[in-house]
């Protein structure tokens, strides 16, 4: 035990982190040991290169951009999408297709004890965002007659929470062995100087690293090898607050399929020029995403001729990537941004202090930051009444409020378009996902 304290102290001690063993006499000798082991199971040749970034404090600027082209599918023709639809329906039948849920969120934000998939937003049915999910997936791997695996993306905060959730829930339907969770990647948390927090005395303050730890972690825990034994070919990534999201879309696989790009992403049109998405747009020839705080004020409002905003493909996080090509990158080095947080921590006389405002830093890694090792990529322009209603805020925009009047507005025009009248319509309009995944099977019987 001597040789392992003193082996770490001296690591410590050259990356300027010695401060982490300040409470180390008065733990039990079990206490001990977990600490110096969580010290050790940092990349500390990693850790090194962040900190060159976060004393860097360098901000991004984005000047050498250019637009990218996106295919319409309201442009495409009755044949063309019919096309699009059927190969996505035969992916699927043949197994093909795989689902992630990014979903290591808690529900804190909005009010809600729990990660955030467990959100109930307040629909009549009062189901949560992870049982609507499970849903369409279940109406899905139903009427393709082959079984969708669902990766789930937890966090060390939520990982046990959610695991729990599901099993009580028995998958809403969905089979145990399609249902595969494990944890994203977590990185230390340090202070405005550089310190690494302590959570407790004998515990590392350690944060998610962001989604852009997904591909390491899929490989990790082996859900990449589940793949290939399943025989996926794509994977359809996103995240868990997006109450409309259409859980593995064939319209969306076939397109993707079809142009055979590594990385296929769906977008939309901007509501005004400061929405807080991110856009996606061209740098040297290579497809990227930029961070809506990372756009120049000029860009932002910058109209083509047209009319329409130059810059105003808004990111939504839903993209289907190529299995093999997941595979190339998981050991691929993509940037770490910073982000000033409220850090809970125990300070340096062992009192346990809950910031009242930033007083730190955690490390992320961002999904869209792959884009760039792309040799191509197929845009997909969706809508966003059909594709995209988050729940990020408890009240406002982006929140359980203009979630639901989104989904009543969808399901009312289901309605509609199946011939019922405007009077039956009014109201909150809720239709089951095991009854209808995008308007499908409601015509009334004669």
């Amino acid at each position: 035990m001597e040789e392992l304290y003193n082996g770490v102290l001296e690591l410590l001690i050259r990356h300027n982190q010695a401060h982490l063993l300040q409470f180390y006499d008065e733990l039990s000798e079990a206490s001990q040991l977990k600490l110096l082991n969580q010290i050790l199971s940092i990349n500390w040749d990693q850790w090194a290169a962040l900190e060159e970034v976060r004393a860097a404090q360098t901000p991004a600027i984005y000047e050498d951009l250019s637009p990218i082209g996106a295919l319409d599918w309201e442009l495409f023709s009755e044949e063309k999408q019919q096309y699009f639809t059927d190969k996505g329906w035969e992916l699927l039948r043949q197994g093909k297709v795989g689902a992630i849920v990014v979903a290591g969120g808690q529900g804190s934000r909005l009010g809600h004890e729990g990660p955030k998939g467990t959100y109930d937003i307040g629909l009549p049915s009062h189901k949560s965002l992870f049982q609507l999910q499970a849903e369409r997936l279940l109406n899905l791997s139903q009427r393709a007659g082959s079984r969708i695996p669902w990766y789930i993306m937890t966090s060390p905060d939520n990982h046990q929470q959610t695991v729990d959730y599901m099993i009580a829930a028995d998958y809403f339907g969905y089979c145990a062995e399609d249902c595969i969770m494990f944890e994203q990647g977590v990185m230390p948390a340090v202070d405005e100087d550089g310190s690494i927090f302590l959570s407790e005395k004998d515990e590392i303050s350690l944060a998610p690293s962001g989604n852009g730890e997904c591909f390491a972690a899929l490989n990790k825990s082996g859900a990449i090898a589940d793949m290939k034994r399943r025989g996926v070919d794509w994977l359809f990534y996103y995240n868990v607050d997006n109450a409309l999201i259409k859980v593995a879309d064939p319209v969306f696989v076939g397109v993707a399929a079809h142009y055979n790009n590594p990385i296929a992403t769906k977008v939309i049109d901007k509501a005004h020029p400061e929405e807080k998405v991110g856009i996606i747009c061209m740098k040297n020839n290579r497809p990227m995403v930029v961070e809506y705080s990372d756009l120049p004020q000029h860009l932002m409002f910058e109209h083509n001729s047209e009319g329409k905003l130059t810059y105003g493909l808004g990111n939504i996080s839903i993209h289907l990537f190529r299995r093999d090509w997941i595979e190339q990158q998981v050991n691929s080095s993509i940037p770490y941004h910073i982000a000033h947080k409220k850090i809970r921590h125990v300070d340096v006389n062992g009192h346990i202090i809950e910031a009242s405002k930033p007083n730190g830093y955690k490390f992320e890694r961002f999904i869209f930051d792959f884009f760039p090792w792309a040799a191509g990529i197929t845009v997909l322009k969706g809508k966003r009444e059909h594709d995209f209603a988050p729940v990020k805020n408890k009240e406002g925009e982006d929140s359980p409020q203009t979630a639901r009047e989104l989904i009543y507005e969808l399901h009312r025009s289901w309605l509609l378009k199946a011939g019922a009248s405007l009077d039956e319509v009014q109201g909150p309009v809720e239709i089951s996902p095991l009854l209808s995944y995008a308007g499908e099977g409601l015509a009334r019987e004669t």
